[in-house]
């Protein structure tokens, strides 16, 4: 048996039996005419037992009907439980969930404080690092089934095909030439190209080239070259010099005619992406051979049954380099956090805002969920549910009205003595 239950029984059966006992007290104090000490104990057991009835009948009418009789106003719980469910969810709502009280909370709190220390914890991370590892091995086992894949292949393939790349690519061109992006690109890849052009490599490279190409085209005039290898060098050099001039003249001037020209040349070339049916039938005909070439989806396939073999195997190892690489990771988060008070900020900031955006929303879900699911109990079920809760306690009355009415009892005596 439920210990409330236990407990609600015995609490009834002694406010019970103090009910009783006043009665038959009163009953032996009247039989012996109310005389001598018999009328003190008279006048308790008659105002006992009126507190004790009067209790009993406060208590039982909150839950149901006293002795089955329907008197109005009683059996409150089970007849009022529509408003007390919108009463207690509204209650719920606008004290425990209003936004300001859950901000107040939160700021003395500091959670993010708080998730920092636990992030740091070395048994925590590996938790969580446990956790995530199972998640992973679970979710490779339920891809690897056959059925699964065939949906994802199809899936992926579906989207390929109707994903519209020259738009795509067009429309990200176009981002990139916002704010003339696309110049820094330029400038970047200038750049990279007179690096390069200064190594020892390139000018071997160059020299070696200009060196390849005077034997073959001159071979005559390559034959009375004295010291060739050293003049392909110096002209590699000159060359070089020639580049990397032309570039630091294009670098220092915004309206340099070869940034007219990139400009122009990426300005026509994203028209083309959007708008030119050649074009477009091209790219989407290179993408059809590429998505439906068996060698390359076999090629992917393998790399990607590796991985995920590799990856499945080491989920289920006891020493996972995943599940220990998880939980440095997550260690390494929580010391930063930890040390940066900005993020704190930061991160609590943003859950006020969160707070802020959806607590409304949220709270009212919440009190219609307790509200809806207390008008779909039972009756009876809701009644005996709140009369384990709290019937035991309320017996306590009885008890009390019971030996407080005898108690008034005895004083209204003593002063009836006094006035009369």
């Amino acid at each position: 048996m439920d210990n409330r239950k236990r407990l609600l029984i015995r609490n009834k059966t002694i406010a019970t039996g103090l009910m009783i006992g006043a009665a038959l007290l009163f009953v032996v104090a009247r039989l012996h005419k109310g005389q001598g000490h018999w009328e003190w104990v008279a006048a308790f057991a008659e105002a006992a037992m009126v507190g004790a009835l009067a209790d009993w009948f406060a208590v039982v009418a909150l839950f149901r009907h006293p002795l089955g009789v329907p008197i109005p106003h009683t059996a409150i719980i089970k007849n009022k439980k529509d408003v007390i469910a919108g009463n207690l969810a509204g209650f719920i709502r606008d004290k425990f969930l209003a936004s300001d009280t859950l901000i107040a909370k939160l700021r003395e709190y500091n959670p993010a404080e708080h998730l920092a220390a636990y992030l740091m914890s070395k048994d925590n991370a590996a938790g969580l690092a446990k956790g995530a590892t199972r998640v992973l091995a679970d979710s490779l086992d339920f891809i690897h089934d056959e059925r699964v894949q065939r949906l994802l292949r199809a899936a992926l393939g579906s989207r390929i095909e109707n994903f519209d790349l020259s738009t795509a690519t067009g429309t990200m061109l176009d981002a990139l030439r916002k704010d003339n992006r696309h110049q820094i690109v330029l400038d970047d890849l200038l750049r990279r190209c007179a690096a390069w052009l200064a190594t020892d490599e390139a000018q071997a490279r160059l020299a070696n080239a200009i060196d390849t190409m005077c034997k073959k085209e001159y071979p005559i005039l390559a034959a009375f070259i004295p010291n060739r290898e050293q003049f392909a060098k110096g002209v590699g050099e000159k060359v070089v010099h020639r580049i990397n001039v032309f570039i630091q003249e294009v670098n220092a001037d915004p309206c340099h005619e070869v940034r007219y020209r990139f400009d122009t040349t990426v300005t026509e070339f994203i028209a083309r992406l959007k708008s030119d049916p050649a074009l477009r039938d091209k790219i989407e005909t290179i993408k059809g051979e590429v998505v439906h070439n068996q060698a390359i989806a076999d090629y992917a396939r393998s790399i990607g049954n590796d991985l995920k073999g590799w990856l499945s195997d080491d989920l289920h190892q006891p020493e996972s380099q995943v599940q220990e690489k998880i939980a440095a990771a997550v260690a390494g988060l929580g010391a930063a956090l930890s040390r940066n008070r900005g993020l704190q900020e930061s991160l609590n900031a943003y859950l006020e805002t969160l707070i802020l955006h959806y607590g409304d929303g949220l709270r009212t879900a919440v009190a219609g969920h307790i509200s809806g699911t207390m008008q779909r109990w039972e009756s009876d079920d809701y009644t005996s549910e709140i009369e384990l809760s709290i019937g035991s306690d309320l017996q306590f009355i009885r008890m009390n009205g019971t030996l407080v009415g005898g108690v008034i009892g005895l004083l209204l005596h003593a002063v009836s003595l006094l006035l009369g």
